[in-house]
This record gives C-alpha cells, sequence and structure tokens, in this order.
C-alpha cells in the first residue's frame, strides 16, 4: 500500500513534503532547545537577583562573640527585599540561621538547609541553589554561607532567600510562545518559497505535458525541450528512443503493407488470367496447370519472404536471444539443402569453426538458408560450391562461394533493395534483403564480392560477419 501511494504523488507534492517535513522536525528540535536554553539563562539572571539580596542581608548582620557563645542580631527591613522584587507577581522571603540550623530571623516556613557547597559553583560565595516549596508554593532558593565579624565577635550564619516561581514561569512561557511565533513564521517563509521554486521547477514538466497531451494522433516525433531540468533530460532520452523504436516499427508495417498489395497484386492478376485462359480452353489443360503452379509457387516464395523479411523486425525488438553455435546451424541447414545441391551436381566443399553468436535461432537459420539457396541458384551444373566459417577473437565470417557469373557494377548497389532480383523472373528479390536486414540486426555487415582470376570472374563471395558472444559457455545446443 505505501508504494502505491508514493507512486501516485506528484513530483510537486512528493518535493514539498520531502523538504518540510525534515524542516518541521529540525524546527521543533531546535524550539526545544532554545527554550531550554532560554530558560537556563532566565535562572542564572535571577539566581544572580536571589544571591545580591542575599548578600545584602549579609550585610545587615552584627554579632557578638565567637564560637558557640556568638550571638546574631539582625535588623532587617521588608524594603531590604522590596529592591529586589521584579513586581507584584513574585514573593520573597529569607531565613538566617546558624550553620547548626537553629533560627535567627526570617520566616519558619522556609525548610533549613540540607545540601552543600558545590565543590566548584558558578560563583566566588558559598553559595548555592535550589528548588523547594515554601506554603504550598514553589520556589526558588539561594543559600549563602556568609562570616559575621565585628569588634566583638566572629560567627557564620546560613542565609536563605526564597522567590516564587510565577515570574520566573511567566518569563519562560513568553520566550517559548516568541520562539513558537518565531519558528512558525520561518517555517511559513520556508512553505512559501518552496512552494514558488517547485512551482517555478515544475512548470517545464507541466509544459511538456501540455505539449504531449495537445500532439495529434501517430505523432512519434522526438520531443524537444531544451528548458527542462537537467535530471529530466536522462527520461526525455529514454522517452525519444520508445518513440523512435515505435516510429520505426509503424513505418516497417506501412512498408510491409504497401509492399503486399502491390507485390502481391501482380502474380495474383496473373494467376486469374490463367484460369480464365484454362477455363476457356486457350491453352492444353496440362500447359495451363504447370503454368498456374509456376505462379502458385513464386506467389508463395514472395508471400513467405516478406513474412520472413516482417519477422525479422520484430525479432529485432526482442531481447531474449540465446547463444547459438553458428556451426552446427551451418551443417544442418546445408543438410536440408542437400537434394538441391544433388540435384544440381555441384562440388560441394563444407569447412566450418565453432562460432557462438548470440541471435535468434530463426534468424541465423534464415540467414544461412538464403545465402546458400541464391548461391546455388546462380551457381552453373556441375561447378563447385563452397561455403567457409572462420573465426578471429571478436568476429566470425561466413563465406558462400558460387561459380556463377558474378554481378555487374549496375547491379550492385541495388542487390539489396527490397524486390530488385539479379535476373527477371529469377526470384521475388527479397533474399540479399533479408540477410542483409538480419545481419545488421545482430550487429554485422555483409558483402557481395566477385572473385576472378587473369581478370575474368570466376564466382561471386557472399561474405557475412558476426560478432561473437562474450561468453561462449552459455551456446545452446539443440542437436544434443
Amino acid at each position: 500500500m505505501t508504494s502505491v501511494h508514493q507512486a501516485g504523488l506528484s513530483l510537486r507534492r512528493y518535493l514539498l513534503l520531502g523538504i518540510l517535513i525534515p524542516t518541521g522536525i529540525f524546527m521543533l528540535v531546535n524550539t526545544v532547545s532554545l527554550y531550554r536554553q532560554a530558560l537556563a539563562a532566565v535562572n542564572i539572571a535571577y539566581d544572580r537577583t536571589l544571591l545580591a539580596s542575599a548578600k545584602s542581608i549579609g550585610e545587615l548582620l552584627e554579632v557578638e562573640g565567637e564560637g558557640a557563645q556568638a550571638r546574631f542580631r539582625t535588623n532587617v527591613p521588608y524594603s531590604a527585599l522590596e529592591a529586589f522584587e521584579a513586581d507584584n507577581r513574585s514573593r520573597m522571603v529569607y531565613r538566617i540561621s546558624t550553620v547548626q540550623g537553629e533560627l535567627i530571623d526570617g520566616s519558619p516556613d522556609l525548610p533549613v538547609w540540607q545540601g552543600r557547597i558545590p565543590d566548584q559553583g558558578p560563583y566566588a560565595a558559598l553559595v548555592d541553589f535550589y528548588d523547594s516549596t515554601v506554603r504550598g508554593d514553589d520556589v526558588r532558593v539561594a543559600v549563602l554561607l556568609q562570616p559575621v565579624s565585628s569588634r566583638n565577635g566572629l560567627g557564620m550564619v546560613t542565609i536563605q532567600v526564597a522567590e516564587t516561581l510565577e515570574l520566573r514561569r511567566t518569563l519562560a512561557r513568553q520566550i517559548l510562545v516568541d520562539t513558537l511565533l518565531r519558528q512558525s513564521l520561518l517555517a511559513a517563509v520556508i512553505a512559501l518559497v518552496v512552494i514558488v521554486v517547485v512551482q517555478r521547477a515544475t512548470r517545464p514538466v507541466r509544459a511538456l505535458s501540455a505539449n504531449l497531451r495537445s500532439r495529434r494522433q501517430g505523432d512519434l516525433t522526438a520531443i524537444d525541450a531544451p528548458e527542462l531540468p537537467r535530471e529530466l533530460r536522462p527520461l526525455v532520452d529514454g522517452t525519444n528512443q520508445v518513440m523512435e523504436r515505435l516510429q520505426s516499427l509503424l513505418d516497417h508495417q506501412k512498408r510491409f503493407v504497401r509492399d503486399a498489395s502491390h507485390q502481391l497484386r501482380t502474380p495474383l492478376a496473373v494467376l486469374k488470367v490463367q484460369v480464365q485462359s484454362a477455363l476457356r480452353g486457350d491453352v492444353p489443360a496440362a500447359q495451363a496447370l504447370l503454368e498456374i503452379n509456376d505462379t502458385v509457387e513464386r506467389a508463395t516464395t514472395l508471400a513467405n519472404q516478406m513474412l520472413a523479411l516482417a519477422k525479422v523486425e520484430q525479432l529485432r525488438q526482442q531481447s531474449d536471444a540465446q547463444v547459438h553455435d553458428l556451426a552446427q546451424i551451418v551443417r544442418a541447414v546445408a543438410l536440408d539443402l542437400a537434394p538441391l545441391i544433388a540435384d544440381k551436381d555441384l562440388d560441394f566443399d563444407l569447412a566450418t569453426q565453432t562460432a557462438p553468436i548470440r541471435a535468434h535461432d530463426w534468424m541465423l537459420r534464415e540467414l544461412v538458408r538464403n545465402l546458400l539457396h541464391n548461391a546455388i541458384k546462380h551457381a552453373p551444373p556441375a561447378s563447385q560450391l563452397a561455403v567457409h566459417l572462420v573465426t578471429d577473437r571478436h568476429h566470425a565470417a561466413l563465406t558462400v562461394s558460387d561459380a556463377g557469373c558474378g554481378i555487374s557494377e549496375q547491379l550492385r548497389p541495388r542487390l539489396f533493395q527490397p524486390f530488385s532480383a539479379g535476373q527477371a523472373l529469377s526470384g521475388s528479390g527479397l533474399g540479399l534483403t533479408i540477410c542483409r536486414e538480419i545481419a545488421l540486426a545482430l550487429g554485422g555487415q555483409i558483402t557481395l564480392d566477385n572473385r576472378a582470376q587473369h581478370g575474368t570472374v570466376i564466382g561471386l563471395d557472399a561474405t557475412v560477419r558476426l560478432p561473437l558472444s562474450s561468453d561462449p559457455a552459455l551456446v545452446h545446443n539443440q542437436y544434443q
């Protein structure tokens, strides 16, 4: 469910959530930290006030005697504390006692201090701060161990000054509110900036989307969007590649339909005339059947080769090809065509080396079958026909050599074009086109070269070079 929900998020919302959520968490943590720091600063400031009030009280003490016989006198008016009270929201009380805890002056409700002076306090004086309760109110207490001396005595007293926490809490709440307001304002500014930036950043994407929606049906031209962000260029490039492949498939389909309608119309028209002529008795029945059979064979060959050409384009788009040994396929195809070789009494020579090729089995068979069949058809009776397959480090070279009349320079540029047969009525003109398309689909090439001796053409060499598979151990052996 989570993956589906995330997949449905728009890029704008994804960026907003991805930026604002971490920012909000950071601001929350920062707010808590700032509040604690501000509260600590407030406590330090008000603790200084408590310490100052305790020192003021200590200056009003007098003593007579020393040690256990010391007697302390105090004269602490309320005005001595009034100067340290910030307003009527806080109240201050004090207690003066001996080191043993005996009350000398002040409020008996303030509990006697039972603690100890820190080893390394923030002040040079013997002072400690702690929290306590007086008459049900929470207070902050400053404890000062104050030496008292006069002409007639010397002693040590404990001065405790307590202040209620209303003012501190009010100030802490005000600090918290101010901090939250500032952080909220900062969050609003960040959200506004993010929205504006994301809106501007996704504007080219929205424009591209609108452009694609407004295209007419069947328009597969490449997307031209130079204003897109750099991060989206791989997506656009990949889309253009897919559209290019789709356009190629559509063009091939249109070309196939056009060629089929044009090329099949002629043999069908001829077949119709031949049938009508036979029905009228213009020619003998045996001759009519032979002519009809010849026309049907040519039409069948044409249809099969056109379907083969279409299948090459279909397999070109597939990526599930296995590794096959071209040598095994060459020997298997040669065995299938052995009756044709024997019928022309050809001196057949076959020599192969192991050649692992990554391709569909049908493509390799069709390539070898067309090359060998074309050579058999053009080879003179009782002549030589050789098929050699050799390999180097990176390529396999399949050469089919016949002893025919070769090809002329005028015919050479047109041999690989569809429906360009070398001789009239000798074929559909698609055999070499199929070979070229298969070679190109497999990353190879095909060449036709006249073989000459003493300046005279004695035959034709059709050579196909195909890249070898990088992992020959994956050869799919269907003959085991």
